[in-house]
């Protein structure tokens, strides 16, 4: 995925690379430094979007530091 951003706060993978606040929650707390992800299509249905306490679609890191 490159040199994308991560949101420290939700996880979720910003899809584009110039950006200055996360699409998902609005936090401005972005990072490079993760690892893995998960790309969760319906969070309605899923139980790695519960655990991760994830509500909407998207791609989110699994480990954010």
């Amino acid at each position: 995925m490159g040199d994308r951003l991560v949101c420290r706060d939700c996880h979720r993978v910003q899809e584009t690379e110039e950006v200055e606040a996360c699409v998902g929650c609005g936090s401005t707390s972005l990072t490079e430094d993760w690892a893995g992800y998960v790309v969760i299509s319906h969070p309605e249905e899923s139980t790695i979007a519960e655990e991760m306490e994830v509500t909407e679609a998207g791609t989110y890191a699994l480990k954010v530091r």
